[in-house]
């Protein structure tokens, strides 16, 4: 699956799009330096997210939306065609995503 496929399903899970999470854990003071485990917690207990949805939501809370070359345009099982996410949404999102 896709970084993008995880953070569509997310939406699809939790009716929020990525950026408005990010927002909600920014209000919660996750930010660039925190831990996983605290924002999986959130996740979990308020959406009922799991680990590998919530690592995702983790990476782009504590990262941004830039990901790393190692998965742009590869073959492998998390590859991306773009090397940053769409985090406004599913019906935003432009062709190519």
């Amino acid at each position: 699956m896709s970084f993008q496929a995880y953070l569509d399903t997310i939406e699809k899970k939790t009716g929020f799009t990525p950026r408005q999470l990010v927002g909600l854990a920014q209000e919660r003071g996750f930010a660039a330096d925190t831990k996983a485990a605290p924002i999986l917690q959130w996740l979990a207990d308020d959406y009922g997210l799991g680990r590998g949805h919530g690592m995702a939501l983790v990476y782009v809370i504590t990262r941004g939306e830039q990901i790393g070359a190692k998965h742009v345009g590869t073959t492998g099982s998390h590859r991306d065609p773009k090397d940053h996410l769409w985090l406004d949404g599913i019906a935003t999102k432009p062709e190519g995503y």
